[in-house]
């Protein structure tokens, strides 16, 4: 159903290494480039991530309310992330852990301030 997904990004190559290396832990790489405005990541099992520059030139912000989740494979790959994102300088949103029923989820939020999650769901 979501082909992909864009986060906005002030600062293309801090993003571009926040990225390469937080997305290695699900085996994601770069997939698409165009020069300065665009870069996206997949792993060729779902939807791509990608972060460009805001086509109307204006700057990058954070929306309100607006949040990325990416599915992992295991409770253990969702602990494997979160701690990659704080190693890379990530803001905390909410460490690993059951959110109701078998949800297992974390938060985070990347350089730029925008919020992502990665979730398991299963035992």
């Amino acid at each position: 159903m979501i082909g992909y997904v864009t986060l906005g990004s002030n600062d293309r190559v801090k993003a571009a290494k926040y990225y390469d290396d937080l997305l290695s832990v699900v085996g994601a790489k770069r997939a698409m480039e165009d020069g300065d405005r665009f870069i996206g990541w997949s792993n060729g099992q779902g939807a791509m991530l990608a972060v460009a520059r805001p086509f109307d030139g204006n700057p990058a912000t954070v929306g309100n309310g607006n949040m990325v989740a990416l599915a992992m494979k295991s409770r253990a790959a969702v602990d494997e992330i979160h701690a990659k994102a704080m190693s890379l300088g990530s803001k905390d949103e909410g460490a690993p852990g059951l959110r109701g029923g078998n949800f297992y989820g974390a938060y985070f939020r990347d350089l730029d301030g925008n919020k992502l999650c990665c979730f398991y769901m299963g035992a």
